[in-house]
């Protein structure tokens, strides 16, 4: 096939190649071009097709762990390994480029899409976006990385304003899609949403700083139905408009006629588009797929059980032991399709038909597992906002009654976590937390899994039960790792890739202004930790934090430095009798700041697995842009001279290790 450049092709061509072909295609003009297919989404592959009535059905794929979960897991490792695995998936569906990651920071806790998200922090979102990119585009597929920018609420997000100020665009919500680009993805989707009032489809000055600062080549695409301007979106630099909108290309066509859009101005938006199409294709050269479908539903598996967070367990109640007896309690223990997974484009038809926790349980320990689901998936909203019991609650009383151990499955899924909507508020549904009362009050030896895909307000429950898993949006080979976290043939280490507070009232965002046409970014740099910092009593479990089976003692803090880069060094030693792993997390916090400036920031963090009675030393290396601040004054990143603090811990709360540096003159001293 010739290979065609922007030259080649008519004025009419150029044009209509901008605006897409039909729903998930680049236009190929009956075979002259190569086409690209473009999928959702980030936690498993969306696929559309027409059956043979005509009808349009999702092909069924691996569901894997929700991007909030791969988060928690702290582990790039396993981002690319599950980019890697979706690189398959795309490959037998015939799909060239998977629509993810999604990169958006997790400002606001009732936000109906943080499932597909990975963090609060800008830090630990850049690097798994980036690790997952990497994974996806090194098998040659490419990958789309979004929604550039500031799509932090669902709430009327075709038409609301994201108000914020530069400062905090560049220290916070750029920050995630700018270490993302060292990945090199083909290509990126703007979001629905204005930002400080112009819609992100049109947003030439944010699209300037990705090409010309943040070294993105790719192809800019509007999300779906996004695009209000097919010309302003394209001056702007809009490549490719999604799906494809007769009357916005007649638009476009005609103001081409008018000079109100440029022949260079175009042409720059095509070339983008013919580059995307040749890059797909050269990237799938001897490729293919590389993992056997089980051995995918096996990586699945593998990061589930390296993102479930203990968040707690008194008495050491876990894991438990063979030979003890254990009641089983509620709907998500056996649950249907939607109950472990958020709703809209990452909705997933996994490969699993049926999920049975109890039967896993019985397996693992030998013994048959009562069960009582005291209350129903399909009433947990209800009419009126609460749900009712199931039939027989009596009879789960008097399991928890008999039994040593009480697991209850509550959650929220997909009637409650989808895009297009947010949640009306943190808790879980008032039959949920009814249900946990009542059997803790029976039995104290109660254990809750809670799947969610978001931080859940546990304030009403956590002091009446012993343990507390954070099992989030597991995928289909979830229920397995949580069987083995449990009965102890995993030990856990995922931490918490978001805060959890007190309640909605304690976060954050609890007072923003929000109308229906605007969203102000109070808060500004204080997003996540950096605002719970400064207010310790809104928070429940810190960002950061995941217990495990495991005991570890950090020491022996040293730095080396060259000009502004460091090197911190530290050990961790596990001084327990069971193998484990442990994320360290370096935090940066500058003592005498001449502008605003959080409390402390991560920096850098690393997973390590050691061995009980092991001893390892952790290396985490610190650029400029560690101590850096971005000035508004002089348009660029700063640092300046005085004295800073690396703090080390398990979680922004729990700090252990402390040494002060002095900046002066541009290179640190000690």
């Amino acid at each position: 096939m010739k290979k065609y450049t922007v030259k080649d092709l008519s004025a009419e061509e150029k044009i209509r190649l901008l605006c897409s072909n039909g729903f998930w295609y680049t236009m190929d003009f009956d075979g002259k071009l190569p086409s690209v297919s473009v999928s959702d989404g980030p936690v498993g592959l969306r696929t559309e097709r027409k059956n043979e009535k005509g009808e349009t059905i999702t092909l069924p794929s691996v569901s894997y762990p929700s991007s909030q979960l791969l988060a928690n897991t702290w582990d790039k490792e396993c981002a690319k390994l599950m980019g890697e695995c979706l690189a398959d998936d795309c490959y037998e569906k015939e799909t060239d480029i998977l629509l993810g990651p999604g990169a958006n920071i997790k400002r606001h806790p009732l936000n109906g899409r943080n499932f597909e998200y990975f963090s609060e922090d800008p830090l630990l979102a850049g690097e798994i976006a980036e690790s997952y990119i990497d994974g996806v585009q090194s098998r040659g597929i490419g990958a789309c990385l979004k929604h550039f920018c500031c799509n932090n609420l669902e709430y009327n997000r075709f038409e609301q304003s994201s108000e914020t100020d530069e400062r905090t665009l560049r220290e916070i919500y750029y920050v995630p899609f700018e270490i993302a680009c060292k990945a090199k993805p083909v290509s990126m989707m703007s979001a629905y949403n204005r930002i400080n009032g112009q819609y992100a489809s049109e947003n030439k000055k944010g699209f300037k700083v990705l090409r010309e600062e943040f070294g993105f080549d790719g192809a800019m695409y509007s999300d779906w139905e996004a695009v209000r301007d097919r010309t302003l979106s394209a001056k702007a630099g809009c490549d490719i408009e999604f799906p494809f909108n007769e009357k916005n290309y007649l638009q476009l066509a005609e103001d081409y006629k008018s000079g109100k859009i440029t022949e260079e101005e175009i042409d720059a938006c095509a070339e983008r588009v013919l580059n995307l199409a040749y890059c797909c294709k050269e990237m799938q050269k001897n490729k293919g797929v590389k993992r056997t479908l089980e051995e995918r539903l096996a990586a699945a598996q593998k990061i589930a059980e390296e993102s479930m967070v203990l968040l707690k367990n008194e008495d050491g109640i876990l894991p438990v032991k063979k030979g003890t007896s254990v009641a089983l309690f509620g709907c998500y223990a056996k649950p249907e399709r939607g109950m472990l997974a958020g709703d809209g484009s990452s909705r997933v038809v996994g490969l699993t038909e049926n999920f049975d926790f109890a039967k896993l349980l019985k397996e693992e320990l030998g013994a048959e597992i009562p069960f009582e689901s005291m209350y129903y998936y399909d009433k947990v909203l209800g009419t009126n906002g609460y749900a009712h019991y199931a039939a027989k609650p009596h009879i789960g009383k008097n399991y928890a009654a008999s039994a040593d151990i009480n697991i209850v499955c509550a959650g929220t899924g997909s009637n409650i976590e989808a895009e297009a909507s947010d949640r009306n508020h943190m808790r879980l549904p008032l039959v949920q937390e009814r249900a946990i009362e009542d059997l803790a009050a029976i039995n104290p030896n109660t254990v809750v899994v809670i799947f969610a895909g978001s931080a859940i307000d546990v304030s009403a429950w956590e002091h009446k039960v012993k343990a507390i898993i954070y099992a989030g949006f597991c995928g289909e080979r979830g229920l397995n790792a949580l069987c083995n976290i449990i009965c102890g043939k995993v030990n856990p280490s995922g931490k918490l890739s978001e805060t959890f507070p007190v309640n909605f009232q304690s976060s954050s965002v609890a007072d923003t202004y929000v109308d229906t046409a605007v969203t102000r970014y109070t808060e500004g740099l204080d997003v996540g930790y950096r605002y719970y910092d400064r207010h310790p009593q809104a928070i429940r479990y810190p960002f950061g934090f995941g217990l495990s089976y495991s005991e570890f003692v950090y020491s022996d803090l040293k730095i080396t430095a060259d000009g502004l880069n460091a090197e911190v060094c530290f050990d961790i030693e596990n001084v327990s009798k069971t193998d484990g792993s442990e994320t360290a997390q370096v935090y940066v916090q500058e003592c005498s700041p001449v502008v605003y400036r959080p409390l402390k920031e991560l920096k850098g963090f690393a997973k390590v697995k050691i061995a009980a009675g092991e001893k390892r030393n952790f290396k985490i290396k610190l650029t400029s842009r560690a101590f850096a601040y971005y000035s508004v004054a002089d348009d660029c990143w700063r640092v300046n001279d005085g004295a800073y603090k690396i703090l080390v811990g398990s979680s922004s709360r729990n700090i252990i290790l402390t040494k002060t540096i002095v900046v002066e003159n541009g290179k640190i001293k000690f």
